[in-house]
């Protein structure tokens, strides 16, 4: 075996230096670098979606204590993430009325539909019956020449008109003036995503000790998720219908 030439100054041995007194500095700076950053780390973990059901139905018993239809449509939106659900934007046909996809398939409008079908709401009917009446003042957006039973409720656009005639309208602020306490358990709000693409979910409380915030439960590709993004997204429409239904607090 050939022999490598070291060529440079002679390798010095370091000398040693008092115990501690590295690794003493390195502990103090982290120390002080975590103490200062944990708050914005905790934050963003807590962004992300809890996904422990004990935590779902500790929030679902705390919204229990009020029985506004708000707080029992929070409830409904709540539950819908323990579902196993498949994004699919695929065309299906459904029976009507109280038609529904697959069980295990749907996209951001299932969540809403079928929260609301919880409480005995069955926005398929509702929207198709005044849609069939008055279809053109519905987005005209598909080409299409009638109202579909198919597929009329599952469309953003026509749940944003149909909650504005029958529901309450809440004006937007403008973005730098935008607060989640604008937003109450059971509003339903949609938005336009970066790509531009219409988006909608359902308002409800955080987790745990976070319950006075206003979190989200949607579904934008990784089925119904539970998440702090309420104004993460451009908001386009605010929006509260309680319906019309029996044994339910219109309040």
């Amino acid at each position: 075996m050939n022999t490598i030439e070291y060529i440079g100054p002679r390798p010095q041995k370091p000398s040693r230096k008092p115990w501690g007194g590295g690794w003493l500095m390195i502990l103090l700076v982290v120390g002080v670098v975590g103490t200062v950053a944990w708050p914005h780390i905790s934050n963003l973990l807590a962004k992300g979606s809890p996904n422990d059901e004990l935590i779902v139905e500790e929030t679902v018993a705390w919204l229990g204590q009020d029985s506004t239809f708000g707080n029992q449509l929070a409830v409904a939106a709540l539950e819908r993430t323990k579902k196993s659900i498949t994004y699919d934007p695929a065309y299906y046909q459904i029976s009507y009325p109280a038609g529904d996809v697959p069980e295990g398939k749907g996209v951001c409008t299932d969540v809403v539909v079928r929260s609301y079908r919880a409480l005995g709401i069955d926005l398929q009917q509702l929207v198709h019956e005044d849609m069939a009446k008055n279809f053109r003042i519905y987005p005209q957006l598909w080409n299409l020449k009638k109202a579909d039973t198919n597929i009329d409720h599952r469309r953003v656009p026509n749940l944003q008109r149909f909650f504005s005639r029958f529901g309450k309208e809440i004006p937007l602020a403008e973005a730098a003036m935008q607060r989640s306490n604008d937003f109450t358990y059971g509003d339903v709000v949609a938005w336009r995503l970066p790509h531009g693409a219409t988006h909608i979910g359902i308002v409800v409380p955080g987790p745990g000790e976070r319950r006075s915030e206003k979190w989200i439960v949607h579904n934008i590709g990784s089925g119904p998720e539970w998440e702090d993004k309420l104004l993460d997204y451009q908001l386009i429409g605010h929006y509260r219908y309680r319906g019309v239904s029996k044994d339910l607090n219109q309040e």
